[in-house]
C-alpha cells in the first residue's frame, strides 16, 4: 500500500467536511480509482464522480494516470515553463493595487498597457435576479500561480509583441465593487495584441486556474462552479 495526501476544495471540502487528509492507496492506483475509493469513503462524493477534477503534484490528472507513493492529490470542481517575458503571478489576499502593477511592470520602452479589472458584483441579473452580501475566495496556490504562468507563456506565444504579462488574484472575503482579478499586458505599441491578450488572459484563468468562489447574500451561499473539463493531449 501507499501513502498519499489529498487536498479538497471548494464543494467537496464542504461535503467531506476535511480540508486534508491521509490515505492509502493500492500500488498502481489510478486517478479513477482513487475516485472511487475516496467516495466511498466520503458517501457525499458519490453523486459528483464525473465532475471531480484531480491533480496529482499541482498538475491535471486523468483517469488512467497512476498516482505515486507520496504523492499531493488535490480534488476539486471545473474551475470557476516561462518565455522570459511574463513578468508575475500572484495569489494574494490583499487589496490588490492596479497602479501599483503598472508602475512594477513599467519601463522606457512600454508605451502601451492594457488592463482587465474584475470586480465583485453587487447585483447578479438572469432568470433570477440575486444580491451578494460578499463572495469568499480561495484557491490552490501553488498550482494556481502555475497555471497562471503558463497563461502568461501562451500569450506571449500567441502575440510575440506582447512584453510583459501579468496575473493577480485575490482570495478571501471581498465585498461588491471590490477588485478581485487583474489581468495586465503591455507592449511598445497599442497595436501589438494587448487589449486581445488581456481578454484571453482572463479567459484562460476561468478555465484552467483552480481558484472559486462561494456566494452569500439573503437567499443563502452557494459555491459558483464552472464547466471546463481539461482533456489529456493525445
Amino acid at each position: 500500500m501507499n501513502e498519499v495526501k489529498i487536498l479538497f476544495f471548494s464543494t467537496f471540502r464542504d461535503r467531506v467536511g476535511e480540508r486534508e487528509i491521509s490515505f492509502q492507496i493500492p500500488d498502481d492506483c489510478t486517478v479513477s480509482r482513487i475516485k472511487e475509493l475516496v467516495s466511498e469513503k466520503y458517501p457525499a462524493l458519490g453523486d459528483h464522480l464525473d465532475f471531480i477534477l484531480v491533480a496529482i503534484n499541482k498538475d491535471f490528472a486523468f483517469d488512467d494516470d497512476v498516482i505515486p507513493d507520496g504523492a499531493e492529490v488535490a480534488f476539486f470542481p471545473p474551475v470557476s515553463g516561462g518565455s522570459g517575458k511574463s513578468f508575475f503571478f500572484r495569489i494574494t489576499e490583499k487589496q490588490i493595487s492596479i497602479d501599483e502593477i503598472i508602475s512594477e511592470m513599467g519601463n522606457p520602452e512600454i508605451g502601451a498597457t492594457s488592463v482587465f479589472v474584475g470586480t465583485v458584483r453587487g447585483i447578479t441579473t438572469g432568470e433570477e435576479n440575486r444580491e451578494t452580501e460578499y463572495l469568499q475566495y480561495e484557491a490552490y496556490t501553488d498550482m494556481a500561480e502555475q497555471k497562471m504562468s503558463c497563461i502568461g507563456d501562451e500569450i506571449v506565444e500567441k502575440w510575440p509583441l506582447v512584453e510583459k504579462v501579468s496575473i493577480v488574484q485575490r482570495v478571501g472575503k471581498q465585498y461588491p465593487e471590490e477588485i478581485s482579478v487583474v489581468v495586465v499586458c503591455n507592449s511598445s505599441h497599442r497595436n501589438s495584441g494587448i487589449f486581445e491578450a488581456a481578454k484571453y488572459g482572463i479567459d484562460r484563468l476561468k478555465q484552467i486556474v483552480p481558484v472559486w468562489k462561494k456566494e452569500v447574500g439573503a437567499k443563502g451561499e452557494e459555491w459558483i462552479e464552472g464547466d471546463y473539463i481539461p482533456q489529456k493531449e493525445s
